[in-house]
């Protein structure tokens, strides 16, 4: 993620907190739990010099890469007023995220979609998740956690840090219009970093 404005990796069962997330090039013993991705995040978000250290553009996402805990991938995220990621996944990697500035708000899907295979799926009644995340709040989620995340504000910008275990090998980016989820590109590190 070396420019201002881009797709930016960020959110189906959240995994046992002390369970290890195992894939990547980590072996088991040395990958990060959710929990302490969630630790991470948490300690990170309350860095202040860290966080006013990012850059904010009013016009589009900032970011700054960071070293996160067992080799996961981690970033900390300036968002404008009124901008957000779009529908979107991360593939096979666990994650969390928390607001450190500003709040944001996730819009989410409580159901397990096929990885591969698929164009265009009609989502069911009920799957539809929202949640307000004020500074400090934040969460964790699992694979193929299907999200989007925005911030609402019309005046303040939100800071954000995520981290991802293993290392985002994909983002799938999906358009809705209504119940009908439609898959519109598959991007890979090389699209971000």
């Amino acid at each position: 993620m070396s420019s201002s404005r881009s797709a930016v990796p960020t959110a189906a069962a959240v995994p046992s907190p002390s369970a290890p997330v195992t894939g990547g090039s980590a072996t088991s013993s040395t990958a990060p739990t959710v929990a302490e991705l969630m630790d991470f995040v948490r300690s990170t978000a309350r860095d202040e010099a860290l966080i006013s250290s990012l850059p904010l553009d009013p016009d589009g996402r900032t970011w700054i890469r960071l070293d996160g805990p067992g080799g996961s991938e981690a970033w900390l995220i300036g968002w404008p007023p009124g901008t957000g990621t779009g529908w979107h996944d991360h593939a096979d990697s666990f994650g969390a995220f928390t607001t450190a500035a500003g709040a944001l708000k996730e819009h989410s899907l409580a159901v397990r979609l096929p990885t591969d295979g698929w164009k265009t799926l009609e989502l069911t009644d009920g799957v539809d998740r929202s949640r307000e995340l004020a500074t400090g709040q934040g969460r964790a989620f699992g694979q193929n956690h299907v999200h989007e995340v925005l911030n609402e504000s019309e005046v303040a910008h939100a800071v954000s840090v995520h981290a991802y275990y293993p290392p985002l090998p994909r983002i799938r980016r999906f358009s809705r219009t209504g119940a009908v989820l439609r898959l519109e590109q598959t991007e890979r590190p090389e699209d971000w970093q």
